[in-house]
């Protein structure tokens, strides 16, 4: 049998696409439930939620975000708050002093610079306080926007670790991911990729013998278990 090296460096990149194409069309048969997992109803709770994310998890930042959004309906009521009573709200989610001054900074920019509303187009959100081309992208393909493929800690692992692309910035990685998976595909791969990072394919002991992905992944970066004397 040939070598998963062997077997990388001959495939194509039309050979590519189409087990990319695979691996997306196994992980949805294996996780078909597969979606956001933050707890949302406007765009606004959209933005702050995925922005609260960040070095925390979505379990977290669902437990905070009940009496923060009952507080902060708008962004106007953002923007007339103080950093440090909005951190009252979300002192338990990791970095909350500075994701509390940029939740007051992003009502204040949504209200002078959107009438309040969160605006349209990824560019236009990366603009926004504690936002960034990420969380930009992820609040565009939740919202139906744009077409976006956002990369997190878990699409950017799995990237590598599939053989879809070598980079490790986020940018170069989601243009990787665009060319080799139809634009029909991406907001399906992303949410995919992500449960299989968190449910299987983790950073320090990926489980390997459980992956419906047997076959298709070369398993790149990922050391053999050690053999039982």
């Amino acid at each position: 049998m040939a070598t998963d090296t062997k077997r990388k460096r001959r495939e194509s990149a039309e050979q590519k696409r189409a087990r990319a194409v695979e691996l997306v069309e196994r992980l949805d048969h294996a996780m078909p439930e597969a979606k956001i997992e933050l707890d949302y109803r406007t765009p606004l709770e959209l933005v702050v939620a995925v922005s609260l994310s960040a070095q925390t998890t979505d379990k977290r930042v669902n437990l905070v975000t009940p009496a923060l959004f009952a507080r902060f309906p708008t962004a106007a009521d953002y923007a007339a708050a103080t950093p440090l009573e909005v951190e009252g709200y979300i002192k338990t989610v990791g970095l909350f002093r500075n994701k509390a001054k940029n939740l007051v900074k992003l009502g204040q920019v949504l209200v002078e610079r959107h009438g309040g509303e969160v605006p349209g187009g990824r560019a236009a959100l990366s603009e926004l306080p504690g936002v960034g081309n990420k969380t930009a992208g992820v609040v565009t393909i939740h919202l139906g926007v744009e077409r976006a493929f956002p990369v997190d800690t878990h699409i950017l692992r799995l990237s590598k670790r599939l053989g879809l692309s070598t980079t490790t910035d986020p940018d170069d990685v989601e243009a990787d991911l665009r060319r080799v998976l139809p634009e029909a595909l991406w907001f399906k791969a992303h949410q995919l990729l992500i449960w299989h990072g968190r449910r299987c394919c983790g950073a320090l002991r990926p489980e390997c013998h459980r992956c419906v992905l047997e076959g298709l992944c070369p398993k790149t970066g990922v050391k053999p278990p050690k053999k039982k004397p």
